[in-house]
């Protein structure tokens, strides 16, 4: 058909095509303009809590019949798959959804498959909260507790028995293992507090050396294969109930306040209906005789946080760092 010597679907396209153009316009417009802070560019932050708004269109939402959940790698992963497994199962009712384990093998794997949109829900551990946060869009809502309300770890600095090294001082010349860059107890926060209170600098006075995960730092500094190590207590605390390690192997040289432990939540455009079902899975999953229970033993519940408030103290270590949230 031809309209004026035009064929019609000329005209129809033209129509399509700017129509298109425009809201792709007006989109990209608004979300250019919304207020972001450090969040990526694909996120906004309309109502200042610092975590990434659902998606305004619709369209953008997910709700995938498969939900994906991943714990913090630390430590083997197939022993937290057996851990995780009731809870799962809890969350699988709740959301009425399938629900499987993913095993990741390092926190930057594990932030690019929520940034991805292969990964729904997860625990980061500490250090690598703010990244998930600014970079995948990673709304952590809870974290684990113990029954009076107490929460957290420490980060230490373990040595072998053999090492000569009986303070922070004397770890200077001397081989210190990290885990990972995104690790706050396992490099960020140790990084920090040594040049802060020690003015001990990498490289500078001490190598450092990165073990990849806490398990691998605390079993090298048993086995000599490293003279020191930043390690979080509460996964020394686990190691040693599971008799992994010897308490007469080693010795803490270093004690830091307390940090919050792995943040758990979902992916920021996970459909409301749908996250709302992923925080009631957490508060009212029956701890008492789980493997959750026998394997954390203190926690014994999910208690509410906010990002903005209770990773304040690390956001302050990361500036102190210089560290910067930006994707890679």
């Amino acid at each position: 058909m031809r309209t004026g010597g035009r064929p019609i679907w000329g005209l129809v396209a033209v129509v399509v095509g700017a129509a298109a153009l425009a809201g792709a316009t007006t989109m990209a417009a608004a979300q250019g303009d919304c207020p972001r802070g450090a969040l990526d560019k694909r996120f906004c932050d309309r109502d200042g809590d610092l975590v990434a708004d659902p998606p305004a269109d619709p369209a953008r939402l997910v709700d995938p019949s498969t939900l994906v959940f991943a714990y913090t790698p630390v430590e083997d992963p197939e022993v937290y798959r057996s851990v995780w497994d009731g809870f799962i199962q809890h969350m699988s009712r709740v959301t009425g959804k399938k629900v499987v384990f993913f095993a990741v093998q390092s926190n930057a794997a594990q932030i690019e498959a929520m940034r991805a949109g292969r990964l729904h829900v997860a625990g980061f551990n500490t250090g690598a909260n703010p990244l998930a946060v600014n970079c995948a869009g990673f709304v952590p809502f809870t974290m684990m507790a113990a029954k009076d309300g107490s929460y957290g770890y420490e980060m230490e600095i373990i040595t072998h028995v053999d090492s000569g090294i009986t303070k922070p001082a004397d770890l200077k010349g001397r081989t210190l293992a990290f885990t990972a860059p995104t690790s706050n107890s396992g490099f960020k926060a140790p990084s920090a507090l040594l040049k802060a209170e020690f003015g001990l600098v990498a490289e500078r006075d001490y190598k450092a050396a990165f073990s990849g995960k806490h398990d691998n730092s605390i079993l090298g500094v048993v086995n000599k294969d490293y003279d020191a190590g930043a390690i979080a207590n509460s996964v020394l605390t686990r190691m040693l109930a599971r008799k992994v390690v010897n308490a007469a192997k080693f010795r803490s040289i270093y004690k830091s306040q307390t940090f919050p432990t792995s943040g758990y939540g979902y992916a920021y455009n996970l459909k409301p209906a749908l996250a709302a079902k992923v925080k009631e899975a957490f508060f009212t999953f029956p701890w008492e005789g789980s493997k959750l229970k026998a394997e954390f033993k203190k926690e014994d519940r999910f208690v509410p946080i906010t990002y903005q408030r209770h990773w304040e103290v690390i956001r302050k270590i990361d500036a102190a760092s210089n560290v910067s949230y930006a994707c890679k």
